[in-house]
């Protein structure tokens, strides 16, 4: 089913007023996404609210059963337990949902979607359709390209998780703890079990049995869904950094066909929504810092793995509050408007 793309929609955000929410007022505004109407929704805490959209200010309403009346598109970002009390509410309501939560992710029946990589998956999609977790969002936007050259086989990595991932709440304590330690006194901790400030903790998401915690197994599962490789072969370890915005992630990546260095920058320069910026001789490489605000992923440190046959090592960093949540996920509504085909 695809949406009527000659008129404006009535769009409704879920969580408008979380950090992810309010990146898709943005992205709504600067892609000129048509919107002829927007709901703004969010918990009792926020009603009264307003948010300002198109030079005109929004009030923010309270989250209810009936909210999604008269909604074509409806994006959620307000945590699963949201999304899996509301969503289905808001496809009997008529509305398409896009949900930025891990609440269907893993559901047949639901397609997992990055324009770039599975657009044709979409056709799919029987009202809701998921916007990958952020981490492997970012992975994926360097890897699927090396993937159509090489094959992909089996992926390594460690990430490098801004805090701005677990909401606007721990931003502020980032920004909290490292006020207090500079003044000498005590931080504060609420949002994570340790001090986040000049720390580093390899704690992202509740452990599972397995010793992984739920961060690092989407992203085998979802990679394996959104790639079409029931069988990828992947281990991840997640860290949380003392960063305020920006996901970085160190892949190592063996493949099925030979590799060069040539060919793999070839490919991702020919890669939509990725830049290549790979020149370590004059200090260029990706870093969290310069991707903030950016809807492209960058990658550099792009070499030969001298440990794994057939394989490269790189360095991605993606803005995961715009590539990694809000951007694919107005990406997706955008594909809603037209046929779309795979190039998978």
């Amino acid at each position: 089913m695809h949406l009527n793309s000659s008129t404006s929609k009535n769009v409704a955000i879920v969580g408008a007023t979380g950090a992810v929410g309010e990146q898709l007022l943005r992205v709504l505004e600067r892609r000129n996404f048509p919107v002829s109407y927007l709901r703004l929704l969010a918990s009792p805490r926020s009603a009264g609210a307003s948010l300002a959209f198109r030079d005109t200010m929004v009030p923010v309403e309270v989250l209810e059963a009936e909210s999604f009346d008269g909604i074509d598109i409806a994006f959620f970002s307000a945590g699963g337990d949201i999304s899996k009390k509301f969503a289905p509410l808001a496809v009997k309501a008529g509305a398409v949902v896009v949900d930025n939560s891990s609440a269907f992710r893993m559901d047949p029946k639901v397609p997992l979607i990055v324009p770039e990589i599975n657009p044709g998956d979409i056709k799919n999609h029987r009202g809701i359709i998921a916007v990958p977790n952020c981490s492997t969002l970012i992975a994926l936007m360097a890897l699927a390209p090396l993937h159509e050259r090489f094959g992909l086989k089996r992926v390594i990595a460690s990430t490098y998780q801004a805090v701005s991932g677990t909401g606007a709440r721990a931003i502020k304590e980032l920004q909290s703890q490292v006020e207090s330690l500079s003044r000498g006194e005590a931080v504060k901790k609420e949002i994570y079990p340790h001090q986040i400030a000049f720390n580093l903790l390899p704690h992202v998401d509740t452990f599972l049995e397995n010793g992984y915690t739920k961060e690092e197994m989407k992203f085998q599962n979802e990679s394996r869904k959104i790639l079409h490789l029931p069988e990828l072969q992947t281990s991840m370890t997640c860290v949380r950094v003392p960063v305020y915005r920006a996901h970085s992630i160190a892949v190592h990546a063996e493949f099925e066909k030979p590799v060069s260095v040539a060919e793999a920058q070839d490919a991702l320069i020919a890669a939509s929504g990725v830049d290549l910026v790979d020149d370590p001789m004059r200090a260029l490489y990706p870093m969290p810092i310069e991707v903030q605000g950016l809807d492209e992923c960058h990658v550099g440190r792009l070499r030969l793995d001298t440990a794994l046959p057939n394989a490269l090592a790189f360095w991605v960093c993606g803005d995961q509050l715009l590539k990694g949540a809000a951007l694919n996920a107005v990406q997706i509504a955008e594909l809603l408007l037209k046929p779309v085909t795979c190039n998978l």
